[in-house]
């Protein structure tokens, strides 16, 4: 018993020494373009790649990733933070195109690359749907992060992240559905796939609605950060856990309920202060995970496996590349016509670049069954694929985006943000400055100090109003930043009266269809 105990104790020593080595050089690496200017035009999710494939050439291995690693400890807060902060009201716009993209483009995908490598590079059809399977998600976490550092158009990034969500879902589905063809625990035909896919979605999607509105609902009793935080987190690994144990997709229910804990449950159940502190600290976890996936995402690489099977590598980037844009773009034509809701030229060609791969396909590959003879090469081949769509498309979308006149005017919004910020808190000082009229200060004093303010509330609105007159397009931001700050005023207010008890339901905002009404009538 004793001896048990020592073991287990050193376990815990040795695991806890590689996790705070891994922590350590991660942080190292978020430090390097504060340091060196240089660095600051590679994404830091892609820099932490390359950092880990220099510690892979000098065969330093700091933590060996493992499928239930990445799905169980990693995936569920980074699925739950993008949709947490993914706004419903957008989502849904574009429902269509991603829920095409995310189930018809997973089939395409897989369907696609499997045909690839079976006729050209002569994989078991078995063996190449595998792979196909492990490369249909995508994960565009260092693309989206770069969208918003630019300013890219709010559409594209939910268009990304939508799909990205859904089909990591579907991915898992499919690649669960494949990989026990071989070993005989399903059949292949039409009804058993449907039935798989419905019973395994609905699973997902029942339990985390469930878990999403009970814990929604929960939180309207109470008003404790730090307890609504810590729900936040068990609802993320908890559903991941209770529906991977019912038989259904883990991944869908945290996205279930990620998206009904961001857009209702942090309407109806926590006020503005609990909800900044809990999105900052989904904020920070998101960081905190991302670090450490991509850096062993580097590290794990074996360059004696990847030249071994280089020839598989290239057929599988060429027809994965060739799927995803047959995909993106005969799918974007689809919803056009089932929408009316154009997606443009250059905005499907970001989503078909932008597709990249990552922590899940990582996952999914190391996952296949040691009975599989050909295991080794589906993990050699998914590694390189996905370093070469982490590497190659990663680090050139900054310049295909400057090539399609996407890039957004982000610094100067965040100019003017700050300016506008400054102006309303020192209005609000010189209002309590003049309201708050104390005995024993001197009277000098106050006009002194109201002086003094009313000066800097002068110059500032002197820079307001050259930069509006600098940059005209700058007018359509302004308008829709004080219509997002009216709805947030009014869903705020039916918040606080179902909290209170006066209102038993939470009503959807009024002024949202006024609003875009009069910004239609107005252009």
């Amino acid at each position: 018993m004793v001896l048990e105990s020592a073991i287990g104790e050193e376990v815990i020593a040795t695991n806890l020494k590689q996790f705070l080595l891994v922590l350590s050089v991660s942080l190292s690496v978020a430090t390097l373009p504060q340091i060196f200017s240089w660095f600051r035009q590679i994404p830091y999710t892609l820099l932490l790649v390359i950092v880990g494939l220099g510690l892979a050439f000098v065969d330093v291995r700091l933590v060996t990733l493992s499928p239930e690693l990445i799905l169980s400890i990693f995936l569920p807060p980074l699925l739950f933070e993008a949709a947490w902060n993914l706004k419903w009201s957008e989502l849904k716009k574009d429902l269509v195109p991603i829920c095409l993209y995310a189930v018809l483009g997973v089939v395409i995908s897989i369907v696609g690359v499997a045909i690839a490598l079976n006729q050209l590079a002569g994989l078991s059809l078995a063996t190449a749907l595998l792979i196909g399977a492990s490369l249909s998600a995508t994960d565009p976490v260092s693309v989206t992060a770069l969208f918003r550092e630019l300013g890219v158009g709010s559409r594209l990034v939910t268009l990304m992240e939508g799909e990205s969500l859904f089909n990591d879902g579907m991915a898992v589905v499919a690649f669960g559905f494949l990989v026990a063809l071989p070993l005989g625990n399903v059949e292949l035909g039409l009804q058993p796939i449907l039935v798989r896919f419905f019973t395994v979605v609905g699973i997902g999607v029942a339990v985390g609605g469930l878990i999403g509105f009970g814990i929604s609902y929960l939180t309207q009793r109470f008003d404790l950060p730090m307890v609504e935080q810590s729900l936040t987190l068990v609802s993320a690994y908890g559903t991941y856990l209770i529906i991977e144990d019912l038989g259904g997709s883990g991944v869908i229910g945290v996205v279930t309920t990620g998206l009904i804990l961001g857009n209702f449950g942090s309407r109806i159940g926590m006020n503005p202060r609990t909800r900044i502190i809990v999105s900052e600290f989904w904020e920070f976890l998101a960081f905190f995970v991302n670090s450490i996936v991509f850096l062993l995402i580097g590290d794990q690489i074996r360059f004696a496996s990847l030249g071994e099977n280089l020839q598989i590598i290239a057929i599988t980037v060429g027809a994965m590349i060739l799927m995803r844009a047959i995909a993106t773009y005969i799918l974007s034509t689809l919803s056009v016509k089932i929408t009316n809701s154009e997606i443009p030229l250059a905005d499907q060609t970001i989503l078909w670049w932008g597709g990249l791969r990552g922590s899940v396909a990582i996952a999914l590959a190391l996952s296949v069954p040691t009975l599989l003879i050909e295991r080794e090469k589906i993990i050699a081949t998914v590694f390189g694929v996905v370093l070469f769509t982490l590497l190659a498309q990663g680090l050139t979308i900054k310049p295909l985006l400057q090539k399609l006149n996407l890039l957004g005017n982000a610094p100067l919004r965040e100019q003017y943000l700050e300016l506008v910020a400054r102006y309303i808190a020192l209005e609000r000082v010189l209002q309590h400055l003049q309201a708050d009229q104390r005995p024993g200060i001197d009277p000098e004093f106050y006009r002194y100090q109201e002086k003094l303010i009313k000066g800097e509330i002068t110059d500032l609105q002197g820079k307001i109003d050259k930069l509006q007159v600098e940059y005209p397009n700058l007018r359509s931001f302004i308008t829709e930043q004080f219509r997002g700050e009216l709805l947030a005023i009014e869903a705020d207010t039916y918040a606080e009266f179902v909290k209170s008890g006066r209102l038993n339901k939470q009503l959807a905002p009024m002024l949202q269809d006024v609003l875009q009404y009069g910004g239609e009538t107005e252009g």
